[in-house]
């Protein structure tokens, strides 16, 4: 499922840098997460920074230590996972919200119900009334 590759790290370090290997590489293909991540949140990972054609690819090179690099790669899939997930579930509507819509609504019918009466009167006003001019 997971694939760990290493490498050298760039950046200041002095020797270190140049003989370990401390830069973690974290491969994920997208069909092994398939049967973990929930099915509404696949688009969104798909498309994620991390997403190349068929995988993802996530590094981390902020540590000196290889282990920390490793456990950074692993932290940035879980937070890439729990982001999608707060997109695709929208969250509870707050008061403030519901009563905003419902003001917009209100002034939405009200303004429809006016349009609606002046056409109304400007029609009935090119009626005849009853008379005949010729």
């Amino acid at each position: 499922m997971f694939d760990f590759s290493f490498s050298r790290s760039s950046g200041p370090g002095g020797q270190n840098v140049n003989k370990v290997n401390s830069k973690a590489t974290l491969k994920v293909s997208l069909s092994s997460l398939q049967p973990v991540v929930p099915k509404l949140l696949w688009p969104i990972v798909a498309n994620s920074r991390y997403a190349t054609s068929n995988e993802l690819v996530i590094q981390a090179d902020d540590s000196r230590k290889q282990q920390e690099n490793v456990q950074r790669c692993l932290l940035k899939l879980n937070e890439l996972i729990v982001q999608a997930g707060r997109e695709a579930v929208p969250g509870e509507t707050s008061e403030a919200q519901k009563s905003r819509v419902k003001n917009l609504q209100k002034s939405a019918n009200e303004g429809r119900l006016k349009t609606k009466k002046f056409k109304s009167e400007k029609k009935s006003s090119r009626r005849s009334s009853g008379r005949s001019d010729y």
